[in-house]
């Protein structure tokens, strides 16, 4: 695709709220051409979703179950220049546990009205409307080698929370032989485990870190689950299991490995959590463990990993995982 039909009624200039009856269509195609070397499941989902809202019209924003990003378009900004739609910035605030956080996403410009510093004046609008919506804080991922935005994002005053690798091996692959001469026990979380498991998570994945991932903060109810979001993972359908090594004296845990899936899930999702002083050692015993254990379920396997921990970063490429996305998190903080 090398352009998208932008035509749009207004003439004027320059940013305006999202118009859910008239812009979705031309937004799914913008999305589809700028993000078309990076977008995700989920950005696919949500343009998806644009496609099939933009046939309904009138009433859209109150439908339920709709994807993050579709909800996020609506509370979002389009740039229309020459009469078309040539730009587009959603915002929408996340369930992460720190008070008011806002997510900016879909930033992006066509490619025939780049470098005229309209995705600095979008940023801008989104910014001032989180600030004026009470926002403490803006949150937002960018891919790692897109110096440009990089560049964009920290001239606004945007900081670098972590750099993290998305790694996703294929359920076609062989499943590999168990470890030779393993003396390493991996066994279930005892529900009593919550707090020594936190404990680890807070050593590798501090809060003001960009803590487990992607709106994945640091929060003690992943740890110790409260009983009304079992109940919910139960009518869901969804699945956890946690797999943990444990000191000598079985006092501490030193490894952990979330494996979380469920029956309506396309991949198998992974949480490795690793102390430092064994990293390359325990993040292999337990990652042999789950590709022997889950390969072949007609599901992938995912891992969200801290790009600064080569040392599983080698585990994963030699267990057949392969890279998908290099992203960097970043956070503003409203003054």
């Amino acid at each position: 695709m090398t352009s998208v039909p932008v035509e749009n009624k207004s003439s004027a200039s320059g940013p305006r709220p999202v118009n859910l009856r008239t812009d979705l269509a031309h937004l799914a195609d913008l999305m589809e051409l700028v993000f078309a070397d990076s977008m995700d499941q989920g950005g696919r989902a949500a343009v998806r979703e644009m496609r099939y809202l933009s046939k309904i019209g009138v009433g859209i924003s109150l439908l339920p179950g709709l994807n993050d990003l579709t909800h996020g378009i609506n509370m979002g900004y389009v740039w229309i220049e020459d009469g078309k739609l040539i730009g587009n910035v959603s915002i929408y605030p996340t369930n992460r546990p720190v008070r008011n956080t806002w997510i900016i996403a879909n930033v992006g410009v066509h490619p025939d009205y780049q470098r005229r510093g309209i995705a600095t004046q979008l940023m801008r609008t989104s910014m001032e409307t989180v600030r004026a919506r009470g926002g403490e804080h803006a949150i937002l991922q960018v891919d790692t080698d897109n110096e440009t935005a990089r560049r964009l994002y920290e001239r606004l005053g945007f900081i670098d929370e972590r750099s993290w690798i998305l790694w996703r091996r294929s359920s076609t692959l062989r499943i590999p032989p168990p470890m030779t001469e393993q003396s390493v026990r991996v066994s279930h979380r005892r529900r009593g485990e919550w707090r020594s498991e936190y404990e680890l998570a807070q050593l590798v994945r501090p809060a003001d870190h960009g803590g487990l991932g992607w709106q994945r903060p640091l929060d003690i109810s992943l740890f110790r689950k409260p009983l009304l979001k079992q109940v919910g993972d139960w009518l869901n359908m969804r699945s956890e299991e946690r797999l943990v090594i444990r000191s000598e004296d079985e006092q501490r845990i030193l490894a952990s490995l979330w494996v979380e899936g469920g029956m309506l899930t396309t991949a198998t999702q992974l949480t490795l959590l690793i102390d430092p002083a064994y990293q390359g050692v325990y993040d292999e015993v337990l990652m042999n463990t789950a590709v022997r254990r889950f390969t072949g379920r007609n599901t992938a396997l995912v891992v969200e990993h801290p790009a600064d921990e080569t040392q599983t970063g080698d585990v994963l490429r030699g267990y057949q995982f392969r890279a998908q996305r290099h992203v960097t998190h970043m956070r503003w903080d409203v003054k």
